[in-house]
């Protein structure tokens, strides 16, 4: 850890931040830039990924989350996905210090429950609870306030996009194929081709997946998707049954992930998975609804629902990408500033080929 002292006037008095009044618009306000308090650091935002939740939660909805009470977002700076470089610590921090490069898990959960001993701050439900851009100012500005404890170290080899994307959607991702058991002893289904989607194909191939294949209903995604040299090939929803019975045989998958979050991207993925295959469920909303015998029972599936991940397993995953000679940037498909955030956020709620990321203009 580098040695920390306390915060300098290199460090500006304000900062932009990004909020969501909830009338399809972002609003930039001046904010004060904060100091760390005990085992706090401040982060200076080297990039922040606009996600899925952001858009159905806050930009075109306002709704509840499990464990809060009230409307889940809470008038904060925006956005749970940041990575950046550490510029000032609080009293106490022990990890980590000035100039030391860190990825925000996007939850400080109580740290007492067992969840939280566990490194699943997701699952936290004390009233202490606050998540990154939703009760707590997030990422979407220069600065952002963390607690160290939720704090993973970023590797050299990784940029602040790749940490960015890895701090939840690649976090998800992984949780889920670990939960399946994803090996090369079998191939994998990706149901559902947005950022999600695409960090499970991605890192299904770090797994060692002896083939990925992807659904998804955009034409537009499916081309991005083709781009990017992760998957072996990507079929429409229409053609599905016959392209896939086609691929595999007619013997399925052995491991199939639905990131679709629909009932139709969910009825895909468990009816195409092979006799005692794995599913995972990783998509936020929706039903799902099944015939069982024939589909569940007599093939002997087993189905897991996942929701994040982990703290350890975020760290796992960076070290893991390193190791497999991959970057997430690669599924990044618009990058925006800051004061671009009205343009973002509209083409991340309109239908981007990939991902959309914010990112800063001078951090090293």
């Amino acid at each position: 850890m580098t040695t920390t002292e306390p915060q300098t006037s290199a460090v500006p008095e304000t900062m932009p931040g990004i909020y969501l009044p909830g009338n399809s618009t972002t609003e930039m306000r001046q904010v004060p830039v904060p100091a760390p308090g005990p085992g706090q650091l401040l982060v200076e935002v080297g990039a922040a990924g606009i996600c899925g939740t952001d858009i159905s939660y806050i930009y075109r909805e306002y709704k509840t989350h499990r464990g809060i009470d009230g409307p889940a977002y809470r008038g904060v700076v925006s956005g749970h996905e940041p990575s950046g470089r550490v510029v000032a610590a609080g009293p106490g921090c022990a990890r980590f210090g000035t100039g030391d490069r860190v990825i925000v898990y996007h939850i400080a959960g109580c740290g007492l429950c067992d969840n939280c001993r566990r490194g699943f701050y997701i699952s936290c439900t004390a009233p202490s609870r606050e998540s990154y851009g939703w009760q707590r100012d997030g990422g979407n500005a220069r600065y952002v306030l963390a607690e160290e404890r939720t704090c993973v170290p970023l590797p050299a080899e990784l940029s602040y996009v790749d940490g960015a994307l890895i701090a939840c959607g690649f976090g998800t991702a992984y949780e889920g194929l670990r939960r399946i058991g994803v090996n090369g002893e079998g191939d994998l289904l990706v149901v559902g081709l947005g950022p999600v989607g695409l960090a499970a194909g991605m890192i299904g191939r770090g797994m060692g997946a002896r083939r990925v294949v992807g659904v998804e209903l955009s034409g537009v995604r499916r081309e991005w998707a083709d781009s990017l040299g992760i998957f072996d090939t990507t079929v429409a929803p229409d053609d599905a049954d016959a392209e896939l019975g086609r691929f595999t045989g007619g013997a399925g998958f052995a491991f199939t992930i639905d990131a679709s979050g629909s009932a139709p991207g969910r009825s895909t993925a468990v009816e195409h998975a092979a006799e005692w295959g794995h599913v995972s469920f990783i998509g936020e909303g929706g039903r799902f609804d099944t015939e069982v015998s024939d589909t569940l029972l007599h093939k002997q599936l087993t189905l897991h629902a996942s929701w994040v991940t982990s703290l350890q397993a975020m760290s796992d995953l960076a070290a893991n990408l390193v190791a497999w000679g991959l970057r997430p940037e690669a599924v990044v498909s618009d990058r925006f500033t800051l004061d671009e955030a009205d343009e973002a956020f509209a083409l991340a709620a309109g239908g981007s080929r990939g991902k959309v990321v914010f990112v800063a203009d001078s951090l090293p």
